[in-house]
């Protein structure tokens, strides 16, 4: 009978957790059918079920699974074959719940998003009477945050409790969430094994912040207004398609000069940055990459973020200027050859051209090389491009 494999929903993936079968064990499903709840170390997301047939579990809720090994299997109904007590394999089974009051209480349920679960389970809200404002009704964290009369930009209560308080002289532990580890491991690894160096410039952003103003009230009202980070987003685009090798990937005792230039955003999620793609950024108008960005950054924060959103990026801009910082030097992001780190725009007095002293906007710049693919004047002339770009923005509308 045809397994159903852990399935392979991001480029990095080696692992998932069945969070919930969406169809119960033995009944039928069909192909293109919503069928389990798999959390990767980036998204959660529904997997469909490819073959049509009596659904039998291996992996139950809460079963952390390797890429490519079974988590159920796909036959005919037991009865067609004669079989009606054969022994079905154990899993585990999820926390009672509540019995709903109705079918649609239940498929409520069942539409929620994980993250909405544990939310409503924290606050004591019946999810089943909920309505989604999601997609096709989906339950969100908003949806349960409103319900629960919290701000909805307010952090959720889901993160791991800290363990009780140890004995006087002795700091607390706290375990790391399942993405949190990822990241670790991964930076962690980044750190050994890339060869990393920094160039670092300043940039007069005076005639950005202008135009990003002019943008801003040109902008209808219904339109995402472009950021200071969406120019920035931009001007990198550009500069990338000028400067390859800074689009290229180290692999294999080779460099994997790529076709798209896609540009990650770093955001702020609950308990990791998590990094959301900007796809051919360089072909995009400013108003385009502004309405990626918010839409994605919707979405991490809200937990709907999918797996195909979250890769395939070629380069990555991480900006904490709105936090107040005035430089950051990132961690590259493998297998990138390079990250872009972006401070607070801040007031200076300069001399202009003839000597009098004036207000000046500046902005720093770092850049974290790979120095496998990077050499230190091919980086110099990438971020120069970028402040050149940024100091005469009417050319990222052109």
């Amino acid at each position: 009978m045809p397994q159903i494999a852990m399935p392979k929903l991001s480029d990095s993936m080696e692992q998932g957790i069945v969070l919930q079968w969406l169809i119960a064990d033995g009944e039928l499903v069909e192909v293109g059918d919503e069928l389990v709840e798999i959390e990767t170390e980036k998204a959660t997301m529904a997997y469909q079920a490819e073959v049509s047939g009596a659904l039998r579990i291996i992996a139950g809720p809460g079963t952390t699974v390797a890429v490519g090994e079974p988590i159920a299997i796909v036959g005919e109904p037991l009865a067609a074959v004669g079989e009606p007590d054969a022994p079905r394999p154990p899993f585990p089974k999820e926390p009672p719940t509540a019995a709903p009051s109705n079918d649609h209480g239940r498929s409520s349920a069942l539409a929620a998003t994980p993250l909405a679960r544990r939310l409503a389970s924290a606050h004591g809200i019946d999810i089943g009477e909920l309505s989604g404002s999601g997609p096709r009704g989906r339950i969100t964290k908003s949806d349960v945050l409103h319900a629960a009369g919290r701000p909805v930009e307010q952090p959720p209560t889901d993160r791991p409790a800290a363990a009780p308080a140890p004995a006087e002289g002795h700091g607390r532990r706290q375990e790391l969430t399942r993405r949190q580890q990822v990241v670790a491991r991964r930076m962690a690894e980044a750190k050994a094994t890339i060869p990393h160096f920094q160039v670092q410039t300043e940039v007069v952003v005076d005639s950005a912040l202008a135009l990003r103003a002019e943008l801003k009230a040109a902008a209808p009202a219904s339109a995402a207004a472009p950021s200071v980070n969406d120019l920035i987003v931009k001007a990198a685009a550009v500069a990338l398609r000028r400067h390859p090798l800074a689009n290229a990937s180290y692999k294999d005792d080779a460099l994997e000069l790529h076709d798209r230039v896609n540009v990650g955003v770093a955001v702020a999620a609950d308990d990791a940055l998590v990094v959301a793609t900007v796809f051919d950024a360089d072909a995009k108008s400013i108003g385009q990459i502004a309405a990626d960005t918010r839409r994605l950054a919707e979405r991490v924060r809200a937990g709907t973020i999918t797996p195909p959103e979250l890769s395939g990026a070629t380069f990555t801009v991480s900006n904490l200027g709105m936090y107040g910082m005035t430089a950051i030097v990132p961690v590259i992001n493998p297998p990138q050859a390079a990250i872009l780190g972006v401070g607070a725009a801040r007031k200076v007095l300069a001399r202009d051209d003839a000597g009098e002293i004036v207000d000046r906007s500046l902005l720093t710049l770092t850049l974290s090389c790979d120095h496998r693919i990077l050499y230190g004047a091919d980086a110099a002339r990438f971020l120069a491009e970028i402040r050149d770009l940024l100091e005469t923005p009417l050319r990222l509308v052109l």
